[in-house]
């Protein structure tokens, strides 16, 4: 696909640089746009499960993210403020051809008024609002009160409503009891949703009696997954909506809220203070990958917005490493940066963006994804808003943070999650307890998996009939019907946290780690129960993290239980080669591995690695433990996924590891552990051949008790 000027060979180092990008988004538009202005269609047929009217009102307000902070400067050009104005008032106009519609219960609509009522407020008055007609003003102000009252879901479309009575109470004068009433009721309940460290969940957290309550119901009536409350931190808690629009709010209703601005911006400096860690450091720290996870991930480089609502918002005395206008310019720029370095594959031939992550993928979408619900990406140019010389863009780009080796991992407790920063290689997060009670498309592959990366991305399933479709990389798959059907991590009780200690004869004093534990059950009925164990990266195997599975037997009748596990998937085609990956024959010597480039893959019984490019990734397993009356058949394979399930990359492969257990009854427990190799190119020094890489995945962590030649091991308290 072609590369869009403007976008992909932008340096994104200044303020012009990012304007420019940001016209460059949205100019392809234009010629989708219709002749009242007030719809974008593009010409990619794909249905929603919202009305086509509502999908081409996106088209129309998700680029005023851009067009509308461009007004804020004084940066947009006539034509198109001229089609905004023309828009806005033949949408809202009831007797017009383009009329996007009453609003009702649950309505689509309701999520775009938020980037609407933005452009209102934000704009100066002289430039937009006291250029629309009364007539139109009017259409603005009956349109917008119809979200009151209405139903939504409870969740961050809360915060559209605040939005827009925002508008009625700054802009149309619509100072009526109830709007203000609305408006409180709503604040309150979007409150609730607060869990601690400046995170917000994505509607009210559910509790462990809600889990117990399910339970109960599932015994009594048979119907599974009746109570509703989800355990989602993912980016809706920040860059999507819950942080992004608590700071939109600081900016734009500071003077009539002070308290909860106050409280706003005081979370904002806690969550910024490890959102952070979500971005890695790539090429000499000149652009940062986010880490994938959760859903609408087709929102891409939205991932970065929290830190441009950041600076619009003017926060100060941030936590470190945020803590200069310089520090979040940095992180934004490198965001960008790295979207603009791998945009390849994210265009359509007319210059408009596909959905997907880095290539079109309609397996990653979900049934609320138009053609044109990719541009919510453009909350992340919001920070256009400010002029050139606001500290944001005149200060100087700080660089990544430089954490001591005490710092390289971290247990972050709101989204139950450890994240694993190196200063140069693999950037990754282990995830314990996370999931979502609603059906989207590939949820568990979205919230369940135990390990997400920005370098490896995540798969989503094709399919459930095999395990080529379910792709099951950092997920443990069971199987209690001789492999027809496979379950996988979904819901899945709160989880604890514990140290463990790595023992190494190198060094005087064990160094500790933090460790996740959960509980959860393949099957509604509970007729078996897995505790995970999830152990990090150490100093001493920096490549490597720890999954320990015990699984237990909790009903009659299972009899045979098949298991199979993945790393992460890797690209199954080396960059430029044109051919697949094939099989390493033999161990690599010492001369092969300094002269040539690593490429291929191996397994044996028990473990099995890919290299590829200039990353590696690989899994081992154990029985640590298993009934004397059962029978454990472990094997490993490198498994060749139905094309399309990365994220990443269109054609991967996934190593796993597998196991047949025969013999079980009630009661019964065995325990697996599964150790997990990913390597990736040096994110300062120059690339090393794939030789290193093949000696890190001979060096493997022993765990329990000094079962290695070095004598160093991982004790498990």
């Amino acid at each position: 696909m072609p590369p869009l000027p403007g976008f992909t060979d932008n340096p994104l180092k200044t303020r012009a640089d990012v304007v420019l990008a940001s016209k460059a988004l949205i100019r392809p538009l234009s010629q989708f746009t219709s002749p009242g202005c007030a719809y974008v269609r593009l010409p990619v047929t794909s249905g929603t499960l919202y009305d086509g009217r509502a999908a081409r009102l996106e088209g129309f307000s998700r680029p005023l993210w851009v067009a509308g902070s461009l007004l804020a400067s004084g940066d947009c050009e006539e034509e198109l403020l001229s089609r905004l104005i023309t828009g806005l008032s033949n949408g809202t106009d009831p007797g017009h051809v383009e009329y996007w519609g009453d609003i009702e219960d649950n309505d689509q609509r309701m999520v775009e008024t938020e980037p609407i009522a933005f452009t209102l407020l934000s704009s100066p008055r002289y430039l937009l609002w006291d250029r629309l007609e009364d007539r139109t003003r009017s259409n603005i102000a009956r349109w917008f009160i119809q979200l009151n009252g209405k139903q939504m879901p409870r969740v961050n479309w809360l915060w559209f409503r605040v939005f827009t009575n925002l508008v009625l109470l700054k802009l149309c004068k619509v100072d009526d009891p109830s709007v203000r009433k609305q408006m409180d009721m709503d604040l309150e309940e979007l409150d609730t949703f607060y869990l601690r460290d400046g995170w917000s969940s994505d509607g009210l957290w559910r509790s462990p009696e809600n889990d117990d309550d399910e339970w109960m119901l599932f015994q009594q009536t048979g119907r599974v997954h009746s109570i509703k409350p989800d355990r989602c931190v993912d980016y809706y808690s920040g860059s999507f909506a819950i942080q992004f629009s608590q700071l939109l709010y600081v900016r734009l209703a500071g003077d009539i809220d002070p308290l909860r601005t106050s409280r706003y911006q005081k979370q904002a400096n806690e969550f910024g203070s490890q959102i952070w860690r979500y971005f890695d450091e790539q090429g000499r720290q000149t652009s940062s990958a986010p880490i994938p996870f959760g859903r609408s991930m087709i929102y891409r480089f939205c991932c970065g917005a929290f830190f441009a609502s950041l600076a619009v918002a003017g926060g100060s005395d941030m936590a470190t490493p945020l803590r200069r206008p310089g520090d979040v310019k940095g992180f934004l720029l490198r965001h960008l940066r790295w979207w603009a370095r791998n945009s390849s594959d994210i265009f359509h031939s007319d210059g408009t963006l596909n959905l997907g992550w880095l290539y079109p993928n309609m397996y990653l979408t979900e049934d609320y994804n138009s053609p044109q619900s990719v541009y919510w990406a453009l909350k992340s140019f919001v920070a256009i808003m400010l002029p050139s010389d606001e500290p944001f863009w005149a200060d100087d780009e700080q660089s990544y943070p430089q954490l001591d080796p005490s710092q390289i991992v971290a247990l972050l407790y709101a989204p139950r999650q450890v994240l694993c920063n190196p200063p140069q290689g693999h950037h990754f997060l282990l995830s314990s307890a996370q999931f979502t009670s609603l059906y989207w498309k590939g949820a568990a592959a979205k919230y369940g998996k135990f390990a997400y990366s920005s370098a490896f991305g995540f798969s989503v399933p094709t399919g459930q009939a095999k395990l080529q479709q379910l792709a099951p990389d950092n997920m443990l798959a069971l199987s209690r019907d001789g492999m027809q059907t496979w379950a996988v991590k979904w819901k899945c009780r709160e989880p604890t946290f514990g140290v463990c200690k790595v023992h190494s004869a190198a060094s005087h004093m064990a160094e500790e780690l933090p460790t996740m534990q959960v509980v959860w059950y393949p099957w509604e009925d509970r007729g078996a129960s897995v505790m995970t164990t999830l152990i990090p990266p150490s100093r001493r195997w920096p490549d490597w993290h720890i999954r320990v599975h015990r699984i237990r037997v909790e009903k009659d009748g299972l009899g045979t239980l098949f298991t199979a596990e993945g790393g992460f998937a890797i690209n199954r085609e080396p960059k430029n080669s044109g051919r697949w990956l094939q099989t390493i024959d033999a161990n690599p010597s010492d001369d092969v591995g300094y002269k040539h480039d690593l490429q291929g893959y191996r397994s044996d019984a028990d473990s099995a690695v890919v290299f590829s490019n200039a990353r590696a990734s690989g899994i081992t397993g154990l029985v640590l433990e298993s009934p004397s009356t059962a029978h454990v058949r472990q094997t490993a394979s490198v498994l060749k996924p139905e094309a399309n399930t990365s994220i990443m990359t269109p054609r991967s492969l996934l190593p796993l590891v597998q196991h047949e257990v025969t013999g079980l009854k009630r009661g019964d427990e065995f325990v697996l552990c599964t150790r997990v190799f990913a390597a990736v190119d040096d994110a300062v020094q120059p690339r090393k051949p794939n030789w290193h890489r093949w000696k890190s995945w001979q060096d493997r962590p022993s765990t329990g008790t000094s079962l290695g030649d070095s004598g160093d091991f991982i004790e498990l308290l």
